[in-house]
């Protein structure tokens, strides 16, 4: 997964068909990054550590609201197991929340256990 520095952080790059890279733009994130196939509308993924109390709780309320919302899915992923994906998404705390609209852009970031209105509100800009 290539990566380049821009103001600080690190970003997702990914090729055009015509094998360029793009110029500018939110990191974007597929099926095979995730490991999980993206939702219709929106996917919430969430890293988690095995030993992150607050982890479980954020869990059950990402589940809840992909269990409310159609077209949303929620997607866990271990961030001690994918870490070369934690360093490009520059992940430093667990639980972090992304939210990605249909075509896998990032367009909200949340560290910490969110409550279910914050996650509603945030889907807003997804879809």
């Amino acid at each position: 997964m290539p990566l380049r520095r821009r103001n600080g952080s690190a970003q997702v790059r990914q090729q055009d068909d015509d094998g360029r890279r793009p110029a500018t733009g939110s990191p974007r994130l597929d099926a095979a990054d995730l490991g999980a196939e993206l939702g219709a509308r929106a996917t919430l993924v969430q890293f988690s550590s095995a030993f992150c109390a607050p982890c479980r709780a954020t869990r059950r309320v990402l589940d809840e609201v992909a269990g409310m919302v159609p077209g949303v899915t929620h997607v866990e992923i271990d961030a001690e197991g994918h870490l070369e994906l934690v360093r490009a998404l520059d992940v430093l705390k667990t639980p972090t929340v992304l939210v990605l609209d249909a075509d896998g852009r990032v367009v909200r970031r949340a560290v910490g256990q969110p409550r279910t209105a914050d996650v509603i509100a945030a889907l807003g800009e997804a879809v």
